[in-house]
């Protein structure tokens, strides 16, 4: 089991994008989607501003350190939303650890890491989205994080691109 110091967490880098596109298509798997991915890798430099374009979201990686090799094993994608209620916060998009890793506190690690870059940015929160079936829900829990659709009655709803070309032609047509 690798110990904490052995773990290192980054902003990652323009190289590191090959690895991590690998990482989502395997979340992609996980979550019984696995033709959801359409980015590229040049979707993910531009996006993250590691193309020199504007920065719309933040991609970390976690590397564990094993004597002369070094291995990304994780990542996190996260970007600023804002809530009219608390101001400007954080949205954790994907958090993933390749399986052969678990076990080792590598998510923990990424959540307590996403969790103090959210304080570092003056963020008043985290949120993220978890599959019903997901048994990392459990793990969230045990990290303090609370069920908003369970607490709450919050439930989220989304406009996909055709409902978005109806609404942008209705207001065209006006």
């Amino acid at each position: 089991m690798a110990e904490n110091k052995d773990l290192v967490f980054r902003k990652a880098e323009k190289k590191d994008l090959k690895v991590v596109m690998e990482m989502i298509q395997e979340l992609a798997d996980f979550e019984n989607m696995s033709d959801g991915p359409e980015l590229t890798e040049q979707d993910l430099a531009r996006d993250s501003g590691l193309d020199g374009g504007q920065e719309c979201c933040h991609i970390y990686v976690l590397d564990l350190k094993e004597s002369d090799k070094v291995t990304t094993i994780g990542y996190a994608i996260c970007f600023f939303a804002y809530s009219t209620w608390k101001g400007r916060f954080y949205f954790l998009e994907d958090i993933y650890v390749k399986p052969a890793y678990r076990g080792i506190g590598a998510g923990a690690r990424i959540f307590r890491e996403v969790a103090n870059k959210a304080k570092e940015f003056n963020c008043k929160r985290v949120d993220f989205h978890v599959l019903s079936w997901n048994p990392a829900s459990k793990f969230y829990r045990k990290l303090g994080a609370s069920d908003l659709t369970e607490i709450e009655q919050w439930h989220l709803y989304r406009l996909h691109e055709e409902q978005l070309d109806t609404l942008s032609k209705e207001l065209e047509n006006k």
